[in-house]
């Protein structure tokens, strides 16, 4: 009685699954394919339009240093992409970070305001 119960069947090692691709096919597969409602495709037009600057600092940036540029949308509606880009402008991750605390930082300070009145 001192022995484990040890089922019917042995336990079988896993095997890796076999491919039949080669991983850089796979990898290719796997990326996201650029489409023409895709956000990249705005982002790129803002990009051209606008510039490799940021709006609100105005640092500029390279091609190695464009992916810290984003698309701000000046209405707040990331659905409203006019062709002309009225509604974009090009900041830095960091304005544009501070750009949407800006609005929390707002209700709290007028809600602190509010309960002591």
């Amino acid at each position: 009685m001192g022995n484990s119960y040890r089922g019917r069947n042995k336990l079988r090692r896993l095997q890796p699954p076999a491919i039949d691709k080669p991983v850089d096919q796979i990898l290719k597969e796997l990326r996201p394919k650029p489409s023409s409602s895709s956000n990249n495709t705005y982002r790129e037009q803002s990009l051209k339009i606008h510039g490799l600057i940021c709006a609100k600092c105005a640092r500029e940036f390279d091609d190695k240093t464009r992916h810290l540029l984003t698309v701000h949308h000046k209405d707040g509606n990331h659905h409203h992409n006019p062709p002309d880009g009225s509604n974009w402008e090009n900041l830095c991750t960091y304005c544009h970070d501070d750009e949407h605390s800006r609005g929390i930082l707002g209700d709290y300070v007028r809600k602190a305001k509010e309960d002591k009145a």
